[in-house]
């Protein structure tokens, strides 16, 4: 379903699954590529598993979700309904009216720095291809005209309809907490309750390892050109957890001697240019952490930082400054506690 936008290349910090590795027999894996990008799923049970069996459901439900919310995907839902000029009532499905909801309520609490409806703008910067260029200022405001997500509404629980015929969704940014949510329903469905499913570095985990001990993944540097631990955290063992992290260091061009990353503000139809380089989240849910690491990072680390604490979010941000990585927690993410050292 994802190309690098989706995948966001540009806007994660990488996660590894670093419990994925146990030599444990009764550990199940799979790996593959989807969504333009790589997956890991480590599972296990103390009851018989039809392994072929979950390895069909996976990718079959990878399937359903590319058919759904690819906007690279001509065919899709979601792109019928971005490329349907008509302002009338269209059907998209329960999945799609979610995600468009939960949105919503990050677009208002965010004030419009994070919008699904930025799809024109990634276009005209050139992030949804592989030629990103700078535009000029009158092509941004001209832009800005397209998008926004009061023109988008919601019908019914299976119904959008949007004011303008221009309007364009982009569910990048919380699609893919949606795909690891998916996954991990999948898994659940078939009495398995001890997991970790990854996504492009995005993940959720739910118990333990065999041996009793907590699943570890690693948060890598978020530095351009570089791949080296940063942080390991030591994820729950009693309850679901989500790990959702948006970035701004591998997706980006230059232009006049300065940098432009993918994450844009919708306010002003430009990169952000704030020290904030990674915001994770940390969630039950991995959709909603998804589109909240987004508006964080839109957001800088001030603002970011006075929102999340407000929504009770747990959430690490990480800013550059003179080639220092400097660390914020919010309240929330202090009280869970999984954050070790290296």
């Amino acid at each position: 379903m994802t190309t690098p936008v989706l995948s966001r290349i540009a806007a994660a910090l990488a996660f590894v699954a670093l419990a994925g590795c146990t030599k444990a027999p009764s550990v199940q894996q799979l790996k593959g590529f989807a969504q333009g990008t790589s997956y890991h799923i480590s599972y296990w049970s103390a009851a018989p598993i039809d392994a072929p069996a979950v390895k069909k459901a996976v990718d079959n439900e990878f399937a359903v979700i590319d058919k759904l919310l690819s906007n690279y995907r001509p065919d899709s839902v979601i792109e019928s309904f971005n490329s349907n000029a008509a302002i009338d009532s269209q059907e998209v499905g329960p999945e799609i009216v979610q995600l468009v909801r939960i949105a919503e309520t990050v677009y208002q609490a965010s004030e419009g720095c994070y919008d699904l409806t930025i799809k024109p703008l990634f276009t005209l910067w050139g992030f949804d291809g592989e030629t990103p260029s700078l535009p000029n200022d009158k092509a941004i405001a001209d832009t800005l005209k397209q998008i926004g997500m009061p023109q988008l509404t919601v019908v019914d629980d299976t119904h959008l309809s949007k004011k303008h015929a221009a309007l364009k969704v982009d569910l990048s940014s919380i699609a893919q907490g949606y795909s690891v949510e998916s996954l991990s329903r999948v898994l659940e469905k078939r009495g398995i309750t001890d997991y970790m499913v990854e996504i492009g570095g995005e993940l959720k985990t739910r118990g333990q390892k065999p041996d009793q001990t907590a699943w570890r993944i690693a948060i890598e540097k978020p530095l351009p050109g570089e791949h080296k631990l940063h942080k390991i955290l030591a994820m729950p063992k009693d309850a679901p957890l989500a790990i959702m992290t948006s970035g701004t260091y591998r997706h980006f061009f230059e232009a006049n001697g300065q940098r432009y990353g993918h994450i844009l503000d919708a306010r002003s139809g430009r990169p952000v240019t704030h020290d904030l380089v990674g915001v994770t989240v940390a969630h039950a849910d991995p959709t909603i952490a998804d589109a909240w690491s987004t508006a964080l990072l839109c957001l800088g680390q001030e603002q970011g930082l006075k929102l999340a604490n407000a929504e009770h979010l747990a959430a690490l941000f990480i800013r550059l400054q003179n080639d220092q990585l400097l660390e914020t927690r919010s309240e929330a993410f202090e009280r869970l506690n999984i954050l070790t050292h290296p």
